[in-house]
């Protein structure tokens, strides 16, 4: 996607996955339903970002690039 960075965020020892698209210093975050990830957003990302916001849309534990919990 259009100039979209995949980043890992480490959090109480899990690995999470955050899509994020720079803009400017306000930002809005996406967060995906149940069983999505954050490219259900892709295409807001892109207007909301030419809008001049930033955009971070993480994947919740267990779901696309972050890591499961360790229990169920």
């Amino acid at each position: 996607m259009e100039q979209i960075e995949h980043k890992h965020v480490e959090a109480n020892g899990l690995k999470i996955h955050v899509a994020i698209r720079r803009g400017s210093s306000s930002a809005v975050v996406f967060l995906h339903g149940f069983p999505e990830i954050w490219y259900s957003w892709r295409h807001q990302i892109v207007a909301v970002t030419k809008a001049g916001f930033k955009v971070v849309a993480p994947d919740y534990r267990g779901y696309g690039l972050s890591n499961p919990p360790p229990e169920p």
